[in-house]
């Protein structure tokens, strides 16, 4: 369980990212930071590993403030996934993926046998395994990212925009993947992006921002979607220009809310 208490963050150059925030995120789901630029989504994800420090207020993992731990074996501990992948270009699949767990002291075979190991899980083949990064589709190259950040079965896995720098078809395969690797391994995932269909289709729990890390909206995708909390998350969402037109149709007993694509947004709690 992840825990925000009246979180603020001010840079350096006085831009204030995040003025107040307070959330808890439940633990093996996905919750989604979703909202324009500026608004705080990244910086909010990154204070979980300490790669950003808040100014104010406290992060807490399973009651515990990690402001007390150690920042490189905090960091050692989560899992991270950004864009772009950010392999290293001279290193192989394996060695990429293996990265964190020779920085944990595994010896170099360990290392390329749990990185073996965890190929299916991604999607990818070994046949791919001493290929560079640069012999590889991007679609190919953020499977790596997703594997090196899972290698180490962390309970926590951030995930930065992950499938942002990819074609749409390649971008849909991906989201497929990580709703099928959530059912698997059951973490608890922390994911950022701009796009509200992304949060939509990933999020059991979905964080509307403004800017400053104000909260505008929290809650399942349904729930978001059949009682906005207000105009600014209507337009959003896609509600005011009628993009979405929602309604409920009962399913075997289970009330589902629809979109105007007639695809299904969530489920309604009875």
């Amino acid at each position: 369980m992840i825990e925000y208490r009246s979180i603020a963050k001010t840079f350096p150059d006085g831009t204030q990212a995040v003025e107040d925030f307070s959330l808890l995120l439940p633990s093996r789901s996905t919750t989604v930071f979703v909202g324009s630029s500026g608004c705080g989504k990244t910086t909010l994800l990154r204070m979980v590993n300490r790669m950003v420090d808040p100014t104010g207020g406290q992060v807490l993992i399973d009651d515990v403030d990690i402001a007390t731990k150690n920042r490189v074996e905090l960091r050692r501990s989560i899992g991270y996934v950004m864009q772009h992948a950010g392999l290293l270009p001279h290193r192989t699949v394996l060695e990429n993926i293996g990265t964190v767990l020779r920085l944990n002291g595994l010896s170099k075979s360990e290392a390329r046998e749990r990185s073996l190991a965890i190929l299916p899980t991604v999607g990818l083949t070994e046949s791919q395994a001493d290929r560079f990064p640069a012999q590889l589709s991007g679609g190919q190259q953020q499977r790596v990212g997703v594997a090196r950040g899972l290698v180490t079965d962390p309970n926590i896995l951030l995930m930065d925009e992950p499938f942002g720098a990819v074609d749409p078809i390649v971008r849909d395969e991906l989201q497929q993947e990580l709703l099928r690797l959530q059912r698997e391994l059951d973490k608890t995932i922390v994911f950022v992006t701009h796009d509200i269909d992304e949060a939509f289709l990933l999020g059991d729990q979905v964080v509307i921002l403004k800017t400053g890390g104000e909260v505008a909206q929290v809650g399942s995708p349904a729930e978001i979607m059949s009682a906005p909390a207000d105009d600014f998350v209507r337009s959003f969402v896609g509600l005011e220009k009628g993009a979405r037109s929602l309604h409920v149709e009962d399913r075997d007993g289970v009330q589902v809310v629809i979109d105007g694509t007639g695809k299904a947004a969530g489920v309604l709690e009875s």
